[in-house]
C-alpha cells in the first residue's frame, strides 16, 4: 500500500518545493520506492518535445526519476490550455482522466508518493480542477505550508483549510515554514494552541534562510536571459548582498560585502577597470560574485577590452539601473537542479529540524 502526502501551500511561493524536496529525502531514508507527482502544473518547460512543469523536472533530475513526466506532470498548463478549456476544446472529464491514470500508475509503483500542489488551494479552479480537489482525488493527507509570522498564518491557513474541507480532503497538518531561531518555540506553541483545537497538528519546518532564499548568479542570468561573460566558475555562488557601484572607486571597494553582486553603470571606466585590475586577488574574489554592468551606453572600448581579459564575471544588462533593480526586487528565487548547495543544505536541515517519524504517523 503507497503511503502518500499532499504538499499544499497558502500562497505561490511559501516553500512548497523546499519541504517536498526534504520530504523526498527523508523518506527515502525509510521506503525504497519513493515517488513525486504534481497534479497541477501552471508552470511549465519543454523537455523531450513534452510540457511539464518546471517542479516535475526538477524532481526528476534531484532523485534521479527517470522522464516517467507524464505521470509526474499529468495536467501541464500548457500555452492557451485555459482558453482551450474555456473555449470547450479540453473537458473536464479529460483532465480528470488523466490525473487518475497518474495516481493508479504512481501508487502501484512506489511505497512512498509526495503529492505537490500549485501556490494556494484554489489554483486550478480555471479549469474544474483545482488543489483541493487533486488533494481529495489522491485521497492523500494534507500538510498545509505556511510562513512563520503568528497572525498571519493562522489567517491564511484557515482560509485554505476551508476550501480542502470543502472538497473533502484530509486536512491533516500544518508545517511552519521559515521561522525566525530566536523565536521557533514560542511561535510554534502559540500555533499548536491555535490549530489543535482544529484537529490539525503542527509541525516545525525549516529556520529562515538566505542561503534559500538568494539567488545565484546563473539565476540572475537566466531571469536576465543574458549570458555570463568571463569565469563561469563562480555562476552557482550564492548572492548574499547586491551593492550600487555609485560611490567614489575605493569607497566601493573598501565597502564591498560578502558574496555581493555589484551594480555598475557601463559609463563608470574607473571602477570597472579597477575592479577588473582586482579580480586575481583571492580576497576580492570571495567577496565578488560578480558584475551587473547597466546602461544604454556602450563600455568605452579600452574598459571593455581590460574586462573581458580579465574573466571577471559580468552580465550586460542594455537597462537602467532602476529598472535592473526593481527586476532583482520583485523576483523570488527558485531553486534548481543545479543549486547543489541549495539542495545539500535543504537535506541536512531536514534532518536536524523536520520530524518526518511524526508525520508518517500521520499519514
Amino acid at each position: 500500500m503507497c503511503r502518500k502526502i499532499f504538499i499544499a501551500g497558502t500562497q505561490q511561493h511559501s516553500g512548497k518545493s523546499t519541504v517536498s524536496i526534504a520530504l523526498m529525502h527523508l523518506a527515502r531514508m525509510k521506503y525504497d520506492r519513493v515517488g513525486y507527482v504534481k497534479p497541477i502544473g501552471p508552470k511549465v518547460e519543454t523537455i523531450q518535445g513534452r510540457a511539464v512543469d518546471m517542479d516535475a523536472i526538477l524532481m526528476s533530475q534531484v532523485f534521479g526519476l527517470g522522464d516517467e513526466f507524464d505521470l509526474m506532470s499529468p495536467l501541464a498548463f500548457q500555452r492557451n490550455f485555459t482558453r482551450d478549456f474555456l473555449n470547450g476544446k479540453i473537458s473536464t472529464e479529460e483532465i480528470y482522466r488523466k490525473v487518475l491514470r497518474a495516481r493508479d500508475e504512481l501508487e502501484q509503483r512506489y511505497d512512498f508518493l509526495v503529492i505537490e500542489g500549485a501556490g494556494h488551494g484554489g489554483v486550478g479552479s480555471v479549469v474544474g480542477f483545482n488543489n483541493a480537489q487533486a488533494a481529495a482525488l489522491f485521497d492523500a493527507p494534507v500538510m498545509i505550508i505556511t510562513g512563520g509570522g503568528i497572525g498571519s498564518a493562522i489567517d491564511a491557513v484557515q482560509l485554505n483549510v476551508a476550501l480542502y474541507r470543502q472538497e473533502h480532503a484530509r486536512m491533516k497538518m500544518v508545517l511552519i515554514n521559515r521561522l525566525l531561531p530566536d523565536k521557533r518555540e514560542m511561535a510554534l506553541s502559540c500555533l499548536r494552541n491555535a490549530f489543535n483545537v482544529h484537529g490539525i497538528a503542527v509541525f516545525g519546518g525549516f529556520d529562515y534562510s538566505p542561503i534559500l532564499a538568494n539567488p545565484t548568479l546563473e539565476h540572475v542570468s537566466a531571469l536576465l536571459r543574458i549570458p555570463i561573460m568571463g569565469d563561469q566558475e563562480p555562476r552557482r555562488r550564492i548572492i548574499h548582498n547586491i551593492q550600487l557601484g555609485s560611490a567614489s572607486v575605493q569607497k566601493v571597494i573598501d565597502e564591498l560585502r560578502e558574496s555581493t553582486l555589484l551594480v555598475v553603470t557601463s559609463s563608470r571606466d574607473e571602477l570597472l577597470v579597477t575592479l577588473s585590475s582586482l579580480y586575481h586577488i583571492p580576497g576580492f574574489r570571495r567577496k565578488l560574485v560578480g558584475l551587473l554592468v547597466t546602461g544604454h551606453y556602450p563600455v568605452a572600448m579600452v574598459s571593455q577590452q581590460i574586462l573581458d581579459e580579465s574573466r571577471i564575471p559580468y552580465i550586460r544588462l542594455p537597462e537602467t539601473t532602476s529598472q535592473a533593480f526593481t527586476t532583482l526586487k520583485e523576483d523570488v528565487s527558485k531553486i534548481t537542479a543545479v543549486d547543489d548547495e541549495k539542495i545539500a543544505w535543504i537535506k541536512e536541515h531536514a534532518e536536524r529540524h523536520i520530524d518526518f517519524a511524526a508525520i508518517d504517523a500521520l499519514l
